[in-house]
């Protein structure tokens, strides 16, 4: 769900580096707990990035990990990579994902690519598994899409048409998140919205990220280190003109009208189908198709780890 706001310009806090030894050392466990609900170990860079808590320089994170506050009972190293103690094991399911998402990396910029071509659209993002290079054998494409204002469900139709036409090449894509221009501000405001946008991987209308992510701000009470994009990729969207000429077309009443009919009749089959008290969401800036609940259940997953991880504490 989305509210409807106006440019704030807010950005990243500065790092301090003044975090007690203490509370950097249980921030660090609290990051690598949250990791391993994806069974996705870390390294210090990374560590780093998506620190939950305490704004601190790189060096700072990275002379803590290398000294004698690294309690053995909380956090384990191997190979460059650092772990929950008895999840070492995961470091091999993190190459062995890492070395799927590079296959599907270029599917996903391919029809990525597509997508951005549409008319209204504004802005393409690859969110889920392979933002964070982390695809199991089942995995899909997630994307994230902006739209212009009043042509949200007209460009979800030609989405899913695209859809489908993948999936004829035996090629999973879902397009479960888009939101108007208007409402860029998340409404859902938690640690896994936090780190949803922080790992999302913008590959058309940086401009348009860079203004979603001034929005969301926000997300830097949570992770103040995540600033900007994990990695550069980038789809540059096909046939410009064509696009301006069907945006100008679409724009008539007549475009507003199929507009209104689309999303009149899909809200009210989505909302039917969408469980109550749920994380799935449909209104005319936003369509979230986030029907299994995840962000609910990787939340209770974290709070079991950290509890975990505080009695195991000396």
């Amino acid at each position: 769900m989305a509210s409807t706001v106006t440019d704030t310009g807010d950005r990243a806090p500065t790092p301090s580096g003044r975090a007690s030894r203490e509370a950097l050392g249980k921030a660090i466990v609290q990051t690598v707990a949250y990791s391993d609900i994806f069974d996705y170990p870390l390294t210090a860079t990374e560590i780093h990035r998506y620190l939950i808590g305490p704004a601190v320089s790189r060096e700072t994170v990275q002379s803590h990990l290398a000294g004698e506050a690294l309690v053995p009972e909380l956090l384990a190293e191997r190979d460059g990579y650092f772990s929950l103690p008895g999840r070492e094991a995961i470091i091999a399911t993190r190459r062995e994902r890492a070395r799927r998402a590079e296959a599907l990396w270029s599917r996903a910029l391919v029809f990525g690519r597509i997508i951005a071509s549409f008319p209204f659209v504004r802005m393409v993002a690859i969110t889920g598994e392979l933002a964070m290079d982390n695809v199991r054998p089942a995995s899909d494409i997630d994307y994230f899409v902006v739209t212009e204002h009043h042509r949200l469900w007209l460009c979800r139709g030609m989405i899913l048409a695209l859809v489908r036409l993948a999936a004829r090449r035996h090629v999973a894509i879902c397009p479960n998140y888009l939101l108007s221009e208007q409402a860029l501000a998340l409404h859902d405001r938690d640690l896994y919205a936090a780190h949803e946008v922080a790992q999302m991987v913008p590959i058309a209308g940086h401009d348009t990220y860079a203004r979603f992510r001034r929005l969301n701000a926000w997300t830097f009470g949570y992770l103040p280190n995540a600033v900007g994009s994990p990695r550069e990729r980038r789809a540059t969207p096909h046939a410009r003109p064509v696009r301006a000429v069907a945006e100008s077309a679409l724009r008539s009443p007549a475009g507003g009208l199929v507009e209104r009919w689309e999303r009149e009749r899909k809200v009210r089959k989505l909302s039917r189908s969408a469980p109550p008290g749920g994380e799935a969401s449909f209104a005319s800036d936003w369509c979230k198709g986030h029907y299994h609940n995840h962000g609910q259940l990787v939340l209770h997953a974290f709070n079991a780890r950290t509890g975990i991880c505080e009695e195991a504490r000396p």
